[in-house]
């Protein structure tokens, strides 16, 4: 997976490893001396399950890349000064110790960098359609985490109505079976 050659969101979900490495490096600009990295990997438990041995990512694609778009420009709408933002996902069978999800966020200081990243990966586990299955000493099912998948909303704005139906729902997905 290469970098953009253009622009300052790097935004992807693909079956290929997580760069976490150049996603960092790429993120790293003159003008900003704060640079956030998170990287989600896969653990060895989950609620409940101990021995986990893999998990097994899918993805709505043609609705998932659209949401991190939107996580993006609400991100640069709450922090203008952001520089660099790269949330990257991955979909397929993951082994324990292997990176399944990268957020990084650049900015002039530290403040804006961390809050930004936070944000970043808070709202893409709310509101993309990604979902785990997980393997484990037991068995195989999807993760117990689940919830719902929200729309990005800007600070102050009322969630949608009770009993509206997600994204994932509307598609005829597992709409409650979502990522992380």
């Amino acid at each position: 997976m290469q970098c953009p050659a253009a622009g300052d969101d790097w935004l992807a979900v693909t079956a290929e490893p997580m760069p976490v490495d150049a996603a960092y490096q790429w993120a790293v600009r003159p003008d900003c001396g704060g640079v956030v990295l998170f990287s989600g990997t896969v653990r060895d438990h989950a609620e409940g399950r101990s021995g986990v041995t893999s998990l097994e990512y899918e993805a709505y694609v043609e609705q998932a890349e659209p949401r991190l778009a939107a996580i993006a420009e609400e991100a640069r709408s709450r922090w203008p000064d952001l520089g660099r933002l790269v949330m990257l996902h991955r979909t397929g069978l993951l082994q324990v110790g292997e990176s399944s999800v990268v957020v990084v966020a650049s900015a002039p200081h530290r403040d804006h960098a961390f809050e930004a990243a936070r944000f970043c990966i808070d709202t893409l586990k709310e509101t993309v359609p990604i979902w785990k299955k997980e393997t484990w000493a037991g068995g195989s099912d999807w993760g117990t985490d689940a919830a719902p998948i929200a729309e990005v909303r800007p600070p102050g704005t009322a969630p949608a109505g009770v009993g509206t139906p997600s994204l994932g729902e509307e598609a005829g997905l597992r709409g409650a079976r979502r990522e992380m």
